[in-house]
């Protein structure tokens, strides 16, 4: 019986499939994110505040390790962008849900 191949061997499908779950996380984190500002008070202006400051600051790290040389090739500058956003939106799914 012949083995079925390792699909996620490649670095390029692992990588697609890490962006899958990014996704995910980032779907559920919106929804979590949109009932606590739905609900308005001093909680959600702090969600919001939150919200744009992470983003921002994803954003100065990704922008500082492209600029540093540490992801040279297209597939590490994509690594590096969903690990990148990939550790806050876990930690948002799991601060939220």
């Amino acid at each position: 019986m012949a083995r079925s191949p390792r699909v996620l061997s490649d670095p390029w499908s692992r990588l697609m499939f890490d962006a899958s779950l990014l996704w995910a996380d980032a779907g559920a984190v919106m929804m979590f994110r949109g009932w606590r500002m739905m609900a308005g008070g001093p909680a959600a202006a702090r969600e919001a505040e939150r919200m744009l400051s992470e983003k921002v600051q994803a954003g100065f790290e990704l922008a500082g390790a492209l600029a540093t040389g540490k992801a040279a090739t297209p597939h590490a500058v994509a690594r590096k962008a969903i690990s990148t956003y990939g550790k806050r939106v876990r930690a948002n799914r799991k601060r939220l849900g």
